[in-house]
């Protein structure tokens, strides 16, 4: 969109800067006027739009291509890419014709027989003994079965074969794909009636008007409209957002998206009639490819087709690309817009988006860059929606200005969709015994993965708090949201944007929100000093056992009636002093702020806040640079052979040096704890690994409290490596403050969610027996 921003003119940019949403129609009006016969725009849209000139249109060659060297790779036993070519192959092979179908049907074929060829290998190997690589043929066997009575024999065999190979210390999972998921009465049950509250600084929001324990389901929901993101094109389904199988299913005319089931498909693009559902196969060729095609159509776990379920891909559709080259934010406008019109011709009505749309926006604070974007992606989007809709979509100043504050709307209520990274037995276990891989992936086994961007009507009203009471997460598209404390009656319902109290500073959560949802926080942990924004980023003091915090470049001043008032340069805050005999970690650590009134010239950058003693700032952060520096120099070490002789004891003095400078509490310290204790387990000093991973939980606990989520994330790090250790009951313990901590947020989706803790809870009962 570059090329066509640099060619409005000047003037034309400032009038659209200084736009607002009851003038848009007239400048959205002078924009389009202006771009309309324009050969750049006209070419934008053609390349957008035009079929011919797709990059996403089905094409044969390619697919004669695919095969060809699938049938190369499977002949020398390379089945991992003999099944990704086959894959590519139909994902490109058009089904339109008698002729075409022939080629589809074949493709399908000899995927089955390559995932076949697993099953075959791991027998093979498991004849030889090799119980390693058996058991991993046969897991992916498993994976690539959608027989249930196939998959029922193959599950058998593998656990024979880890029967045979318990002694070997390998341990495997069997993914079966959330199937037989625990469901207890508090997920089946409905959720709690939620009503909708206005308050001064923060509009609507959701309460209730009952009390809510904690680890309550509080809501459930389905998206209005939701986007995969690109980054997770090639590995996720583009309807449930599930990690792919092997046996994954295309859009019947296009090669954009990928499903990994019937059921996604469908939803995603409705049913289709083909060449390949109509014409009558041979008998063993249409068991085959039937048996590729419907097989475990509900792998996902998104509900049935409904009645008036919203085909969100078909209006992509038709051989053009523009859903796979513009931003994922635009597209996801373009469904919920499209979202708007289909049900308004399901009602008979006419289409208003404001009628269907009840989103707030900020188009108001954005700034002129933001606007005159807005106004260019509208505009090139009503292009691509009016291939489709043609007259039901016109192409007008008034549709451009409806579409600007739809994209408006997506990009301050529409939620990220989080999925955690999924993990398999050599990840998790399987190379413990070579410790320099098997750092790498502790630290990754509850990584959090951004899936897809959706937009929720009632989730969309649950306003943010930096230190929330409740905690949203997604299996498959669905959101859930479970209270984690308990919730009085008609107290607001808030969950975190993304920054939180112990994650960034009272600046960095301000800043952040101000950039991403143009509001300033004013919840009750941006309005009252607390511990955490105290320490995070500050110094030690210079005095022996001071426990009291040095401040970088925040000045404070002591206010009366018990406020004070925070400065950092770019803004000022005014907060509350606690009470002191329910905060005497803050008064430990600023005991001046709490208790001296005349204590204004000891409270800015340098000084410390509990004593007032001066610290040299310039040594302070030089030293704290140079630690950090060396430490990651030492671990990146570990990425080559040329590991220093003197690894353990440089590793130790930069951390002892870090912590001389850096306030015992500060995040800081916490994460090089946690960097020093992943480099131990990658050169096998497990004991070395378990003490610092230890040190960086115990801060972590100052800053975000004992039941926090991250917690449970950090001690499930810490459980992996007691467990090879063979220090069972320090595992145990950690894994049975892991599973208090989810069930609180996740409920009865913790083992979906985390298969990995189940992994870990079978080792620690596997070395006590």
């Amino acid at each position: 969109m570059e090329r066509l921003k640099s060619l409005i003119p000047d003037e034309l940019k400032r009038v659209i800067g200084r736009s607002a949403p009851e003038n848009l129609t007239k400048t959205s009006c002078l924009l389009l006027d202006f771009l309309r016969p324009l050969p750049q725009f006209q070419q934008v849209i053609r390349e957008l739009t035009d079929p011919d000139l797709a990059l996403c249109r089905k094409s044969k060659e390619a697919a004669l291509g695919s095969k060809q060297k699938g049938n190369e790779c499977f002949m020398k036993g390379d089945y991992v890419e003999a099944l990704s070519f086959y894959s590519h192959a139909l994902r490109h092979a058009p089904a339109s014709s008698e002729m075409d179908v022939n080629l589809v049907a074949t493709l399908y074929v000899n995927r089955a027989s390559t995932m076949h060829a697993w099953y075959r290998r791991g027998k093979a190997n498991a004849s030889l003994k090799d119980y390693k690589h058996a058991t991993h043929d046969l897991e992916v066997a498993v994976s690539m079965e959608d027989n249930p009575s196939r998959k029922s024999q193959i599950k058998g065999e593998l656990s024979i074969v880890l029967s045979e190979s318990s002694s070997s210390n390998e341990i495997g999972m069997v993914n079966n794909n959330g199937e037989d998921e625990k469901v207890d009465s508090l997920a089946q049950s409905k959720a709690l009636v939620l009503q909708c509250v206005s308050s001064p600084h923060k509009g609507r929001g959701l309460t209730s008007a009952h009390d809510i324990p904690p680890a309550s389901l509080v809501h459930r929901e389905e998206p209005l409209a939701a986007i995969l993101l690109k980054s997770c094109r090639e590995t996720h389904c583009h309807f449930c957002f599930e990690e792919l199988p092997a046996d994954i299913l295309f859009c019947p005319s296009c090669t954009i998206p990928v499903y990994c089931s019937k059921n996604c498909q469908e939803q995603a693009f409705g049913k289709h009639d083909t060449y390949l559902s109509k014409k009558i196969l041979a008998t063993d060729l249409e068991k085959h490819v039937m048996n590729a095609i419907l097989a475990n159509p509900t792998r996902s776990t998104g509900e049935d087709i409904c009645s008036n379920h919203i085909l969100e891909h078909r209006h992509e559709c038709g051989g053009a690309h523009w859903s796979a080259v513009l931003p994922p934010d635009i597209v996801l406008a373009a469904r919920l817009i499209v979202t708007s019109i289909e049900k308004c011709k399901a009602s008979g009505t006419i289409f208003n988006p404001s009628d269907y749309l009840d989103f707030v926006h900020n188009y108001a604070q954005n700034p002129s860059v933001s606007k005159l974007e807005s106004h260019v992606y509208a505009i090139v989007l009503l292009y691509c929606l009016h291939q489709y809709y043609n007259s039901d979509f016109p192409l007008s100043g008034a549709s451009v200005a409806q579409l600007i504050l739809v994209i408006s709307q997506i990009k301050v209520n529409s939620m990220a969709v989080i999925h955690m990274k999924s993990h398999n037995r050599d990840e998790a276990f399987g190379k413990c015994s070579k410790f320099c891989t098997f750092g790498e992936h502790i630290t990754q086994d509850t990584k959090q993965v951004k899936v897809a961007q959706a937009i929720y009507s009632r989730g969309s009203l649950f306003n943010h708090s930096c230190q929330p009471n409740v905690h949203a997460y997604f299996l498959s598209r669905t959101l859930f949201v479970h209270s984690v404390e308990v919730v009085p009656a008609w107290c607001p319902l808030e969950l975190s944007y993304g920054p939180q109290v112990g994650e960034l500073d009272l600046q960095g959560r301000q800043k952040l929100l101000k950039e991403q949802y143009s509001f300033q926080c004013r919840c009750s942990s941006c309005s009252e000093l607390n511990l955490s924004d105290l320490v995070m980023n500050s110094f030690r003091c210079v005095r022996p056992y001071c426990l009291g915090a040095v401040l970088e470049a925040t000045h404070s001043k002591r206010l009366e009636s018990n406020f004070l008032q925070v400065s950092n340069g770019s803004c000022t805050f005014k907060l509350s002093l606690p009470l002191l005999s329910s905060k005497k970690d803050i008064s430990d650590v600023a005991w001046m702020l709490l208790h001296e009134r005349g204590a204004n010239s000891h409270i800015a950058a340098g000084h410390c806040l509990s004593c007032g003693s001066c610290c040299d700032l310039e040594y302070s952060t030089a030293g704290s640079k140079s630690s950090l520096a060396n430490i990651q120099r030492l671990k990146d070490s570990l990425d080559s052979d040329q590991i220093p002789d003197a690894f353990v004891s440089e590793m130790l003095s930069s951390l002892s040096h870090l912590r001389s400078v850096r306030h015992p509490y500060s995040k800081i310290v916490a994460e090089a704890e946690d960097n020093v204790a992943e480099a131990f387990v990658r050169i096998g000093e497990l004991k070395f690994a378990v003490q610092h991973c230890v040190a960086s939980i115990e801060i972590l606990e100052k800053l975000y409290g004992s039941n926090h989520i991250v917690m449970g994330h950090e001690l499930m790090k810490l459980a992996s490596i007691q467990l090879c250790t063979g220090d069972r009951t320090a595992a145990l313990s950690s894994i049975e403050r892991v599973e208090s901590i989810f069930l609180l947020y996740y409920g009865s989706h913790v083992d979906r969610i985390f298969p990995h803790l189940n992994v870990l809870r079978t080792e620690a009962e596997r070395l006590a027996s």
